[in-house]
């Protein structure tokens, strides 16, 4: 059987490990988000597949 300081400091790691962590976090200055535009026809592309063989 183990000590009881060594049961007590495990104990309290495990504690330690199931608390979540809170860090301090910034919150950057970003710029709004535009909306994308919706492209009206996607046939009239030039879209395809490429296919490259090893």
């Amino acid at each position: 059987m183990l000590p009881p300081f060594i049961i007590e400091q495990i104990r309290k790691r495990e504690e330690e490990e199931a608390r979540p962590q809170i860090r301090p976090a910034i919150e950057l200055p970003l710029p709004p988000v535009m909306p994308r535009r919706v492209r009206e026809s996607d046939d009239e592309g030039t879209r395809g597949v490429i296919v490259i063989d090893l």
